[in-house]
């Protein structure tokens, strides 16, 4: 029952991150902007969809490629969505090493 207990501690903590809550704040922002949501959700699409098609053929279509770093290029113009992007890189970076430290546990039962 402890690891559950550190589960849901390690959960709020989280929540109590400085990553957290600037992403959060940075997020609650840009959905009070219809205009800018519109032009990330935009973005995020056209990102996910180059990503898919990367991982499907192994290598990177430049004409998506392209058109990401377009989307990109703007966005990063608007100082919300710039606060945005960075909170979003901030907050995955923690939940990618937290995820990394767990599974180098779970992957030492693989072995």
């Amino acid at each position: 029952m402890k690891v559950y207990d550190t589960a849901n501690k390690l959960a709020q903590e989280i929540k109590e991150s400085e990553e957290y809550i600037t992403y959060k704040t940075a997020k609650e922002a840009i959905n009070l902007n219809y205009e800018l949501k519109k032009k990330i959700d935009e973005f995020e699409k056209a990102r996910y969809e180059a990503q898919i098609i990367a991982l499907q053929t192994g290598r990177d279509n430049e004409e998506k490629m392209k058109n990401v770093q377009e989307l990109y290029g703007e966005l990063i113009q608007n100082q919300e969505a710039s606060k945005y992007f960075d909170a979003e890189m901030k907050f995955n970076i923690m939940i990618a090493d937290i995820n990394k430290i767990i599974g180098e546990v779970v992957q030492n039962l693989i072995k």
